[in-house]
């Protein structure tokens, strides 16, 4: 099996990946920051879409619920939490391509998707793989498509602040908080690159971006 660089799994630790789904839905406006993501994609029958670092699949799931005519694939890192995001499209009869792999690297042909959707996968890279990320997702997205992000952002209110600066001690959000996602995605080619809402959470600043790779 092909090795992979090693990486910060879901809640920073693996032991925790079994609870995921319920800290997730706990402790964030889940449901609420996925269904605006894929409002904003505005998803067409026949399309094809990448959720990159899909983690347990609630958001690819959604997607292809969403849209039942469109081709889903997804795609992480961790084996164990890939795992359980297959259980969860064979229980709901769902047929998505999953596949283990690194987004820094993707293992698809240029011009691949009309859409790539990153949710939360942000903050488990380094600089450097996150630069790696968003060159590959506009590698991999056809002239028109869109790449729509859900991540940590940078604070707009004070308790916000606080939270995202003591953040950054266990995940890699420090670019996050200065506002630099943005900045990282225009320099691998997109644009228009835009912040569509904003979140406030236990963790910090969600923000939600929608970002056009240029057409020819």
């Amino acid at each position: 099996m092909k090795k992979h660089p090693r990486y910060i799994p879901a809640f920073h630790f693996h032991w925790l990946t079994r609870w995921y789904d319920p800290m997730m839905r706990y402790f964030f406006p889940e449901s609420k920051m996925q269904s605006a993501l894929i409002a904003q994609a505005d998803i067409q029958p026949g399309q094809t879409l990448l959720d990159a670092g899909c983690g347990t699949g609630t958001l690819t799931l959604l997607i292809k619920q969403t849209q039942p005519q469109a081709a889903v694939y997804g795609f992480d890192v961790d084996p164990q939490i890939l795992a359980i995001a297959r259980k969860k499209a064979e229980r709901a009869g769902e047929t998505i391509m999953l596949q283990q792999g690194t987004a820094c690297c993707l293992p698809y042909p240029d011009e691949s998707f009309d859409h790539v959707f990153a949710s939360l996968l942000l903050h488990h890279l380094t600089q450097q793989d996150k630069q790696h990320a968003f060159r590959e997702a506009f590698r991999v997205l056809k002239p028109g498509g869109s790449l729509h992000v859900v991540d940590f952002g940078k604070p707009h209110v004070f308790s916000m602040w606080l939270i995202s600066w003591l953040m950054r001690w266990f995940e890699e959000i420090h670019d996050h908080v200065l506002g630099l996602l943005p900045v990282f995605m225009a320099d691998a080619g997109f644009h228009p690159v835009e912040t569509t809402a904003h979140h406030r959470t236990v963790a910090g600043t969600i923000a939600l971006y929608c970002a056009a790779k240029p057409l020819r």
